[in-house]
């Protein structure tokens, strides 16, 4: 016998056919329990393990989907693959994942490695360039707000599910303005959910009558970013004779970049200056931070996008979906009425 146990060893070993095995492996029914249980005691004994890549050869699926990430460092992908996996576990789909910089970064196309794996479905929750992605000819799920949405929308090419990031931004400034704050500074980046959740802010600031205060739009949307950004809006406050009373920066990430630029600043949060994030990640409930922030619901989003897959796997020819998931504010600890 070799040294890895195959599928004729089984058999051999449960004194039964391959082909009886390959049923008892798919629980297939009108099996007699009593072979199908001398399978199952040949395959502990053996320590049989079914090749994945034999299994794709037969079935022409590997039973697989590819996730493409902007970020690892961002833990709002954290959230994301939990609820891509909360759905594609059950159905018995194994998820890789790649990180579109650290790809491109050495190189590689990521889209190409999926497709060269086989994979059954990708999901793109980065800002893939189109070129990437306009090719590809497996069931294609856009998960979150993305640059490419509606290029690929126009052709049908994609389903999508995003959170409103428009309504998010204008929520976030509606709920500082709702406190009595007017100085609301908001630190932004580069990238789709960024450019909508600023334009929401904007809309929101100028219908109230208040000026809007942006900062960080050519920069990035990690911790570092919004430290830099924060020192801006600080600088330019001074420089004007009217600090900020409130932040609201385009990610939790972000937040805690401001709030460490506060902190070196002399500044209490939230006695002195209000800080508002946006994802709802895993840390802003850290007990340390206990950061308020606007809930794009990214569990579900994930979640939805791994349905979206499925059925599309299901259904091929099925017309392209588009679903948007309304944010809603969470209140902790770092956002505080204006004291007059």
């Amino acid at each position: 016998m070799s040294a890895r146990p195959t599928i004729y060893d089984v058999a051999q070993r449960a004194g039964v056919s391959k082909s009886l095995v390959s049923l008892v492996l798919r629980d297939a029914p009108h099996v007699a329990e009593a072979k199908r249980e001398a399978v199952k005691n040949a395959i502990r004994e053996l320590g049989y393990r079914p090749s994945r890549a034999a299994s794709a050869l037969a079935s022409q699926s590997t039973r697989s989907v590819g996730l493409l990430i902007d970020d690892f460092r961002n833990p709002w992908f954290v959230e994301l693959l939990a609820g891509v996996r909360s759905v594609l576990d059950p159905a018995g789909f194994t998820v890789s994942v790649a990180d579109l910089r650290l790809e491109e970064a050495s190189g590689r196309d990521p889209v190409d490695g999926f497709l060269a794996q086989h994979v059954d479905a990708l999901l793109v929750a980065a800002e893939a360039p189109l070129e990437m992605v306009r090719d590809v000819r497996v069931p294609l799920v856009v998960a979150g707000t993305r640059s490419l949405t509606a290029l690929l929308g126009d052709g049908g090419a994609a389903d999508v599910v995003a959170g409103d990031d428009d309504a998010g931004g204008q929520l976030a400034a509606r709920h500082l303005l709702a406190l009595g704050h007017r100085r609301i500074a908001h630190l932004s980046g580069q990238g789709a959910p960024a450019e909508h959740r600023r334009r929401g802010y904007v809309r929101a600031m100028e219908a109230a009558g208040a000026a809007p205060l942006v900062f960080g739009v050519d920069g990035g949307t990690d911790e570092a970013s919004g430290f830099r950004a924060m020192r801006q809006a600080l600088e330019a406050g001074e420089q004007a004779g009217e600090p900020p009373t409130a932040v609201f920066a385009a990610n939790d990430v972000m937040a805690l970049g401001a709030m460490a630029a506060l902190r070196d600043a002399g500044l209490r949060v939230p006695e002195d200056v209000s800080v508002l994030g946006y994802d709802d990640s895993p840390l802003a409930a850290y007990g340390y931070i206990r950061l308020s922030t606007v809930d794009g619901h990214s569990r579900r989003l994930g979640a939805e996008a791994a349905r979206m897959a499925l059925d599309r796997m299901a259904a091929p020819g099925a017309p392209p979906r588009r679903l948007l998931l309304e944010p809603a504010v969470v209140v902790r600890s770092s956002v505080r009425e204006t004291i007059a």
